[in-house]
């Protein structure tokens, strides 16, 4: 059985990571941490997890995390950096949830999430959690940088055609829409119900956190630097992630042939026949990601349509997705569900 520790088990991303763990057969929770709720058990904060998970939260300070094998943290950002460096000299394996580990360039990241890094040089260690494209490398990994969810999206939608070569890397065009739950439990005005709901609006224009992540997988694909506009919005539903990206053709592709070979042997990357349009009800609660692609009229622009669940394949379940690369287990262990519908 494998010893797991989650860091920050209150916010939704960690009841759903708590979710998953508790069915996955080869998995033992041993430790689940909070600052605001220890001492009070886990089924009281969460009604859904009563009969699955019998433990209380536990304030980090007196967490027993060197005695797992692996620790997952469904932190804010900037809470994994101040803690892994000492998990990972213990040899327990870390998956980070939130962008600690990310970004390469350390002062790219400093600039884009404001703060100093507190462990610069395992950034160079840590492997990028986007199985679809670092499968090996995470089986090896001591430190797994889960991708955000928006990420996930984009870059599972534009891979096929970044690394065929076959599209102008210089304008690529990606219109995400998430749901309110990707802003965490948080309490905001901008998510409250009144606000979020009958609504629909475009946020981070500017300049998104997730930039220069999804800037950094593409890259790495083409294998030289690529422009990208980036736009997310906010729309009235729980999960759920739609990514419409746009890239124009510069040789001709048999695009539908190109997409269902790159993901033939992917489990959770489903390539949908010529002319669908995925929802994101079709992958809710699932770690599916699924994909239409699309060329109007014939002409020279590609739009790849890219759907997943935020909290599951944009975050817990890859997470759990690489534990189970990482201690070679079945890829879909305890991932393995229909989706919620409706």
């Amino acid at each position: 059985m494998i010893k797991v520790g989650v860091v920050g088990g209150t916010g939704y991303t960690g009841v759903e990571l708590l979710r998953l763990l508790a069915c996955h057969p080869e998995v033992e929770l041993s430790v689940i941490t909070s600052r605001g709720e220890a001492g009070l058990p886990v089924a009281d904060l969460f009604p859904s997890l009563r009969g699955r998970i019998d433990l209380r939260f536990v304030a980090p300070q007196e967490a027993a995390l060197g005695q797992c094998d692996v620790v997952f943290f469904a932190t804010p950002n900037g809470v994994a950096m101040k803690q892994a460096a000492e998990l990972v000299a213990a040899g327990v394996r870390v998956i980070d949830l939130a962008a600690d580990f990310r970004i390469r360039d350390v002062g790219e990241w400093q600039k884009w999430y404001g703060m100093e890094h507190a462990a610069p040089k395992l950034v160079a260690e840590a492997v990028y959690g986007l199985p679809e494209l670092n499968r090996e490398e995470i089986r090896c990994a001591r430190l797994v940088a889960n991708p955000g969810c928006y990420p996930t999206a984009v870059q599972l939608g534009f891979l096929p055609l970044i690394e065929a070569g076959v599209v102008d890397l210089d304008h690529l065009v990606a219109d995400a829409k998430s749901g309110v739950s990707g802003a965490g439990r948080k309490a905001e005005v901008h998510t409250l119900f009144a606000e979020a709901a009958d609504n629909f609006k475009a946020y981070g224009v500017a300049g998104h956190r997730h930039l220069p992540e999804i800037r950094q997988g593409l890259a790495r694909a083409a294998g030289r630097p690529v422009g990208l506009t980036f736009v997310p919005h906010l729309t009235p539903m729980v999960r759920g992630i739609h990514a419409t990206l746009y890239a124009r053709l510069e040789r001709e592709a048999d695009l539908q042939a190109l997409y269902e070979k790159r993901y033939a042997a992917e489990p959770f990357v489903d390539v949908l026949p010529a002319g669908s349009h995925p929802e994101t009800r079709s992958v809710r609660a699932s770690n599916l990601c699924r994909i239409a692609v699309h060329r109007p009229q014939g002409q020279d622009m590609v739009v790849v349509l890219s759907v997943i669940d935020n909290l599951v394949k944009g975050a817990a379940g890859q997470a759990v997705q690489n534990m189970n690369i990482m201690f070679g287990c079945d890829e879909t262990l305890g991932l393995d569900v229909v989706p919620v519908s409706p």
